[in-house]
């Protein structure tokens, strides 16, 4: 109010008149009536109460107070799960007796899980993978000198993730963890040679030198080829893009260290470290002894090699009809696949969202909820629950949740798909509820199939709706479906009679104001209890009276009159009640109205269930500019798969003018390119022996196979290209570079095999989701190797034909010109 001065020091004047306690309140006076002043306890009830109650929540059917914790946007959530833990710890000390603090929703426990699972896989993947080297080179020193290159291709990589700010998460241990067979192929292929011309008697510093050299620029283009495959995947745009970036940066970095360890520390080793196992001194062991006999039967197999590929170089025309009927027998199996957005794995948890009736009262909620926790206490897997009840920003008396926790994996027999049918079925017993199994607990409210039919007018809209809805339930493995306009809203309608409302002086606002204020209650003002927190003061009708609508048509409106106390106008004078309905929601895309349906899929892939929903809609026929648009993940997926197309057709571009410029030839890499369809034949069988799915993640595979088939191609066609250089005739020089390039493309291979393998088993928490992708892999290593053995070398033939041709042509027209 201003400042008083005394004696030289300033003082700030405020006046203290709110009240400080709820007995205040009853004495404050209101009003005078005939000169005596009228308290406040005279005219109304005062308590100190709480809010209306319009939400609850439970753990295990026993009330509780729910905290939802959310991280901030990039913060680590196992960083963050352990300090609430921490937190927790410290508040339990200051709570009273029998009040505990419980974490019923953990999601660091699924991501640590998977990255253990990730961390095994990749030890796993790297001890199988120093396993095939060892068996092949029959030497402890090579098997180290060669596997050194995973430890410090790894640890190197750790280095840029943590320059780019990267972490150690699921996507980036799984990119090392694919990866691990790869890391290890340069080393594998630098040492093999090495070996060969120890082999052929030369001393250890020539033999690393010259072999190193002669298969240097060979490694450089396979490896080159990898890293040009993953820097688009690391960059494609969208969702798919955000979650693989780390994962392309990652495997391009650590292949590009495994280069560097294979053409510097390899050598190095190589031409120090004396092999008496190579050389064949010493007394050889057991084992040794047992890898000679699988080495000299190798070697027998290489040479039978040798008369596969004349065979193969006689009957050229007759293994190009092979591959070509291999090739559109691939695409055939890869057609009938069918296609999903991201492969479905046990999280070991799920969430029900469920609505009761449209008038349903929270009571009534709470009693719909009773009977849904008391069919989850008849299923065994469920290690415990939270419920809420009109939770969230949006949520309402009517809206449930429940968060369902499953016991760990191995001690439950059923699958969470399994449980979730199961409880799925006894959900249909409960009358009164709309249920949706959410597969995702606490992530997005959507379900994973959303379905929009747009256009202007709502009564189509509701016909062709509900038309498409019955086509829907026809289709087997689409659950829980629900349509956005038929859960219509019963409402009281107050309705105003504008010309009776201005002849008494009341206009609409003031109706809305008055009205409001007494049955919703209006905070009028604040004030501080006893702690110093600031409590709101409500204003409003007993419950009794705000509840019954011909009470409410009795209030009394004030309308102001010059000179004279206000006159009272009763409100149903004015104003008639009645029941009505409302839209649950009014929904528009673009500014145009649209009705969502939205279901749950039960066992059938989701680009399944858009392919059969679109063909129904077209049994439609629907008006001109109506139409049906898919939305959620089925957008997504659609999204997805164009930026992998995109990445695809980049990859095999980069590849190719990497090896344009390797071999300075544009008809050469052709040869080698022709691997890359052969690989579809491995892919779709794998996939479809395993019952796998088109999705993001076996696509990245499929794109991870254009850079790795290649190399086997790259070893085989850069050998000949040497020794056609050195003299030797191109039949022979075929013949002689399949043979001696038999062993490393076989090790290679196998160590790419070996080091995926456990990764494809899906043995951890989680590993079904990273499966698909190490399937894809393997099963196009295995053909596209087998049949790369056969038909580049034919191949070959053809295009250095039809280039001589080109040039005898071009020399002939160049002859003819002067």
């Amino acid at each position: 109010l201003g400042r008083l001065n005394r004696g030289g020091t300033e003082y700030p004047l405020r006046i203290s008149g709110k009240p400080e306690a709820v007995e205040q309140f009853k004495t404050m006076v209101i009003a005078r009536r005939g000169g005596r002043p009228i308290p406040l306890a005279e005219v109304a009830r005062v308590t100190d109460g709480v809010e209306e109650q319009r939400s609850l929540a439970l753990v295990n059917g026993i009330p509780a107070i729910g905290m939802d914790i959310l991280k901030q946007s990039g913060a680590n959530t196992v960083g963050v799960v352990d300090r609430v833990k921490q937190e927790i710890v410290a508040l339990q000390k200051e709570l009273p007796p029998g009040t505990t603090v419980e974490m019923v929703r953990d999601a660091s426990i699924m991501i640590r899980d998977s990255v253990r699972d990730v961390e095994e896989t990749l030890v796993l993947g790297g001890l199988l993978t120093i396993l095939i080297v060892f068996c092949f080179l029959n030497s402890w020193r090579s098997t180290v000198i060669t596997g050194l290159t995973l430890p410090i291709s790894v640890i190197s990589s750790f280095t840029v993730m943590n320059f780019l700010g990267m972490t150690l998460n699921v996507m980036t241990l799984m990119a090392l963890s694919l990866a691990i067979g790869m890391l290890i192929d340069d080393a594998i292929v630098v040492r093999e040679n090495i070996v060969r011309h120890l082999e052929r008697g030369e001393d250890h510093f020539t033999a690393a030198r010259e072999g190193t050299s002669e298969i240097g620029l060979a490694v450089l283009a396979t490896t080159l080829s990898v890293v040009a495959v993953f820097v688009p995947v690391a960059y494609m745009k969208g969702i798919v893009g955000r979650f693989f970036f780390q994962f392309g940066i990652t495997v391009a970095f650590a292949v590009l260290v495994s280069l560097f360890v294979s053409f510097t520390l390899d050598p190095m080793l190589s031409s120090r470290w004396v092999d008496p196992d190579i050389e064949r001194k010493g007394k050889r062991h057991f084992l040794a002894r047992l890898l000679d006999h699988f080495n000299h039967w190798f070697d027998r197999t290489a040479d039978g090699y040798r008369a596969v590929i004349g065979w193969a170089l006689d009957h050229r025309k007759t293994v190009l009809f092979l591959a070509t009927v291999s090739f559109f027998a691939g695409l055939g199996a890869f057609g009938i696949l069918q296609t999903e957005f991201m492969p479905n794995f046990d999280k070991g948890e799920f969430q029900l969202n469920f609505k009761s009736a449209p008038d349903a009262s929270l009571e009534e909620t709470r009693s719909r909820l009773a009977a849904i926790e008391a069919v989850l206490g008849q299923i065994p897997e469920v290690h415990h629950t939270y419920s809420t009840i009109g939770a969230g920003d949006t949520g309402t008396v009517r809206d449930g949740r429940v968060f369902i926790k499953l016991k760990e994996r191995k001690e439950r027999r059923r699958s969470q798909g399994e449980i979730q049918r199961d409880f799925r079925e006894r959900l249909a017993q409960i009358p009164g509820i709309l249920p949706a199994i959410l597969e995702w607990a606490g992530g997005s409210s959507e379900k994973p199939l959303v379905a929009n039919v747009r256009g202007e007018d709502i009564t189509l809209l509701k016909k062709y709706a509900a038309e498409l809805k019955q086509e829907i339930y026809k289709i087997p493995g689409i659950v829980d479906l629900e349509v956005t306009l038929e859960l219509d809203i019963p409402e009281f309608r107050l309705v105003v009679d504008r010309e009776r409302a201005v002849d008494a002086g009341i206009m609409t606002g003031d109706i809305v104001r008055t009205v409001g204020a007494l049955v919703g209650g209006q905070a009028v003002t604040t004030y501080e209890d006893e702690d110093g927190d600031a409590v709101n003061v409500r204003v409003r009708l007993p419950l009794a009276l705000r509840q019954d609508p011909a009470q409410v048509e009795k209030l009394r409106l004030a309308v102001p009159r010059p000179n004279a106390l206000p006159a009272l106008v009763p409100l149903g004078n004015v104003a008639q009640y009645g029941m009505s309905t409302t839209p649950s929601e009014i929904n528009r895309q673009d500014l145009t109205r649209q009705v969502v349906i939205t279901a749950n899929l039960d066992g059938l892939p989701l680009g399944t269930a858009v392919q059969k929903i679109e063909e129904a809609a077209r049994r439609l026929s629907l008006a001109p500019g109506y139409r049906v648009v898919f939305s959620g993940e089925a957008e997504d997926m659609a999204e997805s798969f164009r930026y992998m197309a995109e990445a695809l057709i980049l990859a095999v571009i980069f590849v190719y003018l990497i090896l344009a410029a390797q071999f300075e030839s544009f008809i050469d890499p052709l040869a080698i390119m022709f691997s890359l369809p052969l690989s579809i034949v491995g892919m779709a069988g794998m996939l479809w022996l395993t019952r796998g799915t088109i999705n993001i993640m076996s696509l990245i595979g499929l794109i991870m196979l254009m850079g790795l088939v290649t190399k086997n191609a790259i070893l085989l066609v850069d050998f000949t290209k040497t020794l056609r250089r050195r003299g030797m005739n191109r039949r022979e020089a075929l013949i002689v570079a399949g043979r001696t390039r038999l062993r490393p493309i076989l090790m290679t291979t196998l160590a790419m095999i070996f080091g995926m393998l456990p990764l494809a088993l899906a043995l951890g928490q989680g590993a079904e989701m990273r499966a698909p992708m190490a399937r894809a892999v393997i099963g196009g290593l295995i053909t596209s190797t087998l049949l790369t053995l056969l038909v580049v070398p034919v191949v070959y033939t053809v295009l250095d034909d039809a280039g001589a041709w080109m040039r005898r042509r071009w020399e002939r027209k160049k002859e003819a010109s002067e």
